[in-house]
């Protein structure tokens, strides 16, 4: 499941999807997600008010391929990336890595390699807003 969406990011959805894999009950021991939120920057005495993210290329197949890295590295049930796009203010959630996973070890080494990922993914263009 990703998303690139300038909709905010739903945090109460995430784990109902990710739960959502395993009808039975049986397979998943960890569900593990992490939000990034925007916080204050400040550059040459100016503070970030705001954050663009605009699409720089196929935004999408840049998550996919996070994704399936992700799935051939370690034992994933599922894995949720999503992105916002557009202008995203102070404490908004910029981004979403959520896995399910038999173990909590496979859910840590993989949210961190999407959490590694996504802050660098050459699609997603960035501008910072100053107030």
């Amino acid at each position: 499941m990703i998303s690139f969406s300038p909709s905010p990011i739903d945090p109460t959805k995430a784990y109902e999807l990710l739960q959502a894999s395993d009808k039975d009950k049986t397979r998943i021991g960890a569900i593990l997600v992490h939000y990034a939120v925007v916080k204050k920057q400040v550059a040459e005495g100016r503070a970030t008010t705001l954050i663009e993210y605009t699409a720089n290329g196929d935004v999408e197949e840049n998550l996919e391929a996070i994704a399936a890295a992700m799935k051939g590295s370690w034992k994933l049930e599922s894995v949720l990336l999503a992105r916002r796009s557009g202008v995203v203010g102070m404490g908004e959630i910029i981004s979403l890595v959520g896995v399910s996973s038999p173990n909590s070890a496979d859910a840590f080494a993989a949210c961190q390699f999407a959490l590694e990922h996504l802050k660098k993914m050459p699609t997603i263009a960035k501008r910072e807003i100053y107030g």
